[in-house]
């Protein structure tokens, strides 16, 4: 196991190291920031003084060497825009995307969870139709199209939730956090309710086909001839075996959560890192993109690890060495 386990480390360390170079090329052949961040007044030797200062006169692989050295002391250089470490910047946003995710993951499996087991287990019932009728929808209608309807039900028609900002946090540990708060957290509702929505459905729906799977296995044939109760069979035998498709769906799709919410902070003014991501491209603020992407590719690949432990925990027949 513990060898598994370092031999996975290891693996994700190479996966890493490939990932700076396409990360680093993709972001640097792309746009030339001189064009934007530079005053087009400016004389040639104000110009070529700014570019010297940003480092962009380097040849691209003393940029990259420079740039992986930077990674060992945790540096991914100064932010073109905000003239402070890139990593710095996007820290500063990394607690109000996290909390939008984790609100919104929470969301998705209390609600969807529990409606995949019903809709598996009672597949004839009006109930289960309409409930998977609704998960069609939750894949089908657009995000953007989503939150503007419930700015425009619940912020403007009903007046009920605020529709966009952050309202007020409270520091916890440092950092700033809108759930701990009434107004923060009524801010956070509408950006967490659309952002939960696709997730919703997808754990929904893969709870459900994971369910109509299982019943019909022997095991739980056997476990209804010996006469046990009902709810142990769901919890035990049906909800414990069909868990790891569903926890590999989970883990990912929170990091998709956490990666990919440009739309939803866009929408609401939620002064998160996609928003962040979304004006740095506008700007080619070339190391704040960068410093995002390597935080994403560990991000995933962490979490792809993480899933990896958890099978074993979920069913012993499962082992990390045989997963290649």
């Amino acid at each position: 196991m513990v060898t598994t386990l370092i031999r996975r480390i290891i693996q994700a360390g190479f996966v890493i190291l490939a990932m700076t170079v396409i990360v680093f090329l993709g972001v640097n052949v792309i746009g030339n920031p001189v064009d934007i961040l530079i005053n087009p007044d400016l004389n040639q030797a104000e110009r070529l003084r700014v570019i010297e200062s940003l480092g962009l006169d380097r040849p691209l692989w003393q940029q990259y060497l420079s740039f992986l050295h930077g990674l060992t002391e945790g540096n991914f250089g100064n932010s073109f825009v905000y003239s402070k470490p890139a990593l710095d910047v996007i820290l500063e946003r990394l607690p109000a995307t996290l909390e939008l995710a984790l609100c919104a993951m929470v969301i998705a499996i209390v609600v969807g969870l529990p409606l995949g087991l019903y809709a598996g287990l009672y597949p004839n019932r009006v109930s289960s139709r309409v409930i998977m009728t609704g998960s069609i929808l939750g894949f089908s209608l657009p995000t953007f199209w989503v939150g503007l309807m419930l700015i425009l039900l619940f912020a403007v028609q009903l007046g009920w939730l605020p529709s966009n900002g952050r309202g007020e946090t409270a520091m916890l540990f440092g950092v700033r956090w809108s759930l701990l708060t009434w107004d923060g957290l009524s801010h956070l509702l509408l950006p967490a309710l659309n952002l939960a929505l696709f997730k919703t459905s997808l754990i929904l729906r893969l709870t459900r086909a994971g369910v109509q799977e299982v019943i019909m296995q022997d095991y739980v044939k056997f476990a209804r001839a010996k006469g046990l109760r009902e709810n142990r069979i769901i919890l035990v035998h049906i909800l414990k075996n069909l868990m790891i498709p569903v926890v590999t769906i989970i883990g990912l799709e929170f990091g998709s959560l956490i990666a990919f919410s440009v739309v939803t902070e866009s929408i609401f003014g939620w002064p998160g890192m996609g928003k962040l991501i979304i004006d740095s491209i506008n700007l080619l603020d070339r190391p704040v993109i960068v410093a995002y992407l390597m935080m994403m590719v560990v991000l995933f690949v962490s979490l792809n690890f993480i899933i990896d432990v958890c099978y074993t925990l979920l069913d012993p027949r499962v082992r990390l060495d045989g997963k290649g």
